[in-house]
């Protein structure tokens, strides 16, 4: 088996369907599975599934167990050499299974690879990043790294388009589309399941790029990720996650003073952003901050 898919399902019926029909049209020349998790969905996703792709590994959960553990009951029943994880609400265009294995197989040393995640209206997609040293978390609250070139301050999260046009060497990449070697899981671990959602994929890449293994970004392949779908077009929980993700990272990784000064950070960073998106009448999005400001 070349690769197992690790796709988890929380009442995204309608994206799930659009996502396998998309696997099984454009993959060829690979042995690969699917396994879907169900996270309890209350949208008769798992019956649909039975029925309609039979050949589908299904695991069944009563209750959402949340993103972590779901994706890691997925990878203990994984049988290919390659585990991709991959949201419910992405599809394929191309045939991005083969493309990514070989271009893993090109690469020496790799504990993870991401390909290049499109909008649904073709536009680049932010979905990797460095790791949020302090000096990153300055640039990231400062709004310092969207200024032009800002890539070259090696920022949290990149958001330049010029970035993603070849392969290159990060610290981590968005959990939405994420390929790991089985052998490197077994090495380092699979997700960290005190992260209920959001931030889990830069605590993992933080293990394995630890364990002296490389993370790559490669837009040899494109893959759509419609993005939130399971949570809703704009969700508070996203950005409160993300905080609280990056804390958990420093009580995890750094010691005790930095930890501190990131908690001070992102204190001011979300006074600036409650600040800035009320001057601009983005005012649901300032009432994000205010409550991500009272989760650090």
């Amino acid at each position: 088996m070349d690769l197992s898919a690790i796709i988890v399902n929380w009442n995204t019926k309608k994206l799930l369907e659009n996502c396998l029909s998309s696997i099984y049209k454009f993959t060829k020349g690979i042995n690969f599975e699917i396994i879907v998790v169900d996270n309890g969905s209350t949208d008769d996703s798992s019956e649909f599934v039975r029925k309609k792709f039979p050949q589908v590994k299904l695991i069944l959960n009563r209750q959402n167990l949340g993103f972590t553990k779901a994706n890691n009951q997925g990878i203990k029943t994984a049988n290919g050499k390659y585990c991709l994880l991959l949201n419910s609400d992405t599809y394929l265009i191309e045939n991005s299974f083969l493309k990514l294995v070989e271009k893993a197989e090109e690469l020496k040393n790799l504990g993870a690879i991401g390909p290049l995640l499109l909008n649904e209206d073709k536009s680049i997609q932010q979905s990797v990043g460095f790791f949020p040293h302090l000096p990153q978390v300055f640039w990231w609250m400062s709004f310092i790294d969207d200024l032009p070139r800002g890539a070259i301050l090696k920022p949290y999260h990149v958001d330049h388009d010029s970035f993603y046009r070849k392969d290159r060497k990060v610290d981590w990449v968005t959990a939405a589309a994420i390929l790991v070697p089985r052998n490197v899981i077994q090495r380092i671990g699979s997700l960290d399941e005190k992260i209920f959602m959001y931030g889990e994929e830069v605590e993992w890449c933080f293990r394995i790029k630890k364990a002296e293994f490389a993370v790559y970004f490669s837009p040899c392949t494109k893959i759509i990720h419609i993005g939130r779908g399971s949570s809703g077009q704009i969700s508070s929980s996203a950005f409160i996650g993300e905080y609280k993700g990056l804390i958990y990272f420093y009580q995890k990784h750094k010691d005790k003073v930095s930890l501190q000064i990131a908690r001070f950070l992102l204190k001011i960073g979300a006074l600036l952003r409650i600040v800035v998106f009320n001057l601009l009448g983005r005012k649901e999005l300032a009432k994000f901050y205010v409550e991500a400001f009272k989760v650090v």
